[in-house]
């Protein structure tokens, strides 16, 4: 008798596995119709279901974006201004800020800051980037320069578009342009080359001024630059008493000697008999 009450123990329980596995089959198989008219009518539409974006993923970018948002205002303008300057587009505050997460409707400070700045446009609508100088290719760069006979800085002509340094370079190549350096500044100055004013300089001339003899030592080089009413970019007695204070030796090492074939120079190429033929015959 015990043994028969086991059996239908056992009988119910298995019973009732059989139906918990029945009802967890049914339920999959109802939440599979639902998601599959989805997915197949994003691919007869021709689009690529978005992928799952990641907690950890999402969470990083937020802490990016909150991390900009919560910077200095300096900050926030730099990057808009950069990203003006990269694309050379016009935005929308809200284009900015999708693309560089500078939200300017949250931000006043930020927002009138840039209506401001010399280096932004804004025109009630859209920010762009502003330079110094309205250019727009190599013509309008020469013709610009050319209004300069006194030179023109290289620093205010850089932003004018993207390819402006090679275009100064290019012109500089083809003898339309010079750059030279500004001692005061350490700044490259762009002059125009006029080719309707040609300068020869006779061959005597070149002459004097490359067979004049500099003095050895660069103080003298000043003190002559000071007589001659000239400013001299360096300041040699200045640096060598400060170079004494730190224990640091100035002395001015002597020029050495430039060696010198003569008849008593002992010739040793004598691989190259040729180079020395005409002195050995004198």
């Amino acid at each position: 008798m015990a043994l028969q009450e086991q059996l239908d123990r056992f009988k119910k329980q298995q019973q009732k596995c059989q139906s918990t596995l029945t009802s967890i089959a049914a339920s999959k198989a109802a939440t599979s119709k639902k998601s599959t008219p989805t997915v197949a009518s994003a691919l007869a539409n021709g689009k690529t279901p978005a992928p799952a974006v990641k907690f950890s993923n999402d969470t990083e970018r937020l802490q990016h974006i909150n991390s900009i948002r919560k910077g200095p205002v300096g900050a926030q303008m730099k990057r808009v201004i950069d990203l003006l300057l990269e694309t050379r587009q016009a935005f929308t505050p809200e284009q900015i800020n999708e693309a560089c997460y500078v939200d300017m409707k949250s931000n006043k400070d930020v927002f009138e800051s840039l209506t401001k700045n010399p280096k932004v446009h804004y025109d009630g609508k859209r920010f762009s980037y502003k330079s110094k100088h309205d250019l727009k290719d190599k013509n309008q760069l020469l013709y610009l320069i050319r209004k300069f006979p006194e030179g023109i800085a290289v620093i205010d002509l850089k932003d004018a578009y993207p390819t402006v340094m090679e275009d100064l370079q290019a012109l500089k190549a083809a003898g339309q342009i010079w750059l030279l350096s500004n001692f005061d500044s350490q700044e490259d100055i762009a002059y125009p080359n006029d080719p309707r004013v040609p300068i020869k300089v006779d061959d005597d001339i070149k002459q004097l001024f490359r067979g004049i003899e500099l003095p050895r030592d660069m103080i003298d080089i000043e003190k002559d630059l000071q007589k001659n009413g000239m400013k001299p970019a360096t300041n040699t007695a200045k640096r060598r008493s400060a170079a004494q204070i730190q224990g640091i030796s100035s002395k001015v090492k002597p020029k050495k000697k430039k060696n010198e074939i003569s008849k008593r120079t002992k010739l040793t190429n004598a691989h190259l008999p040729e180079l020395f033929q005409s002195l050995n015959n004198s």
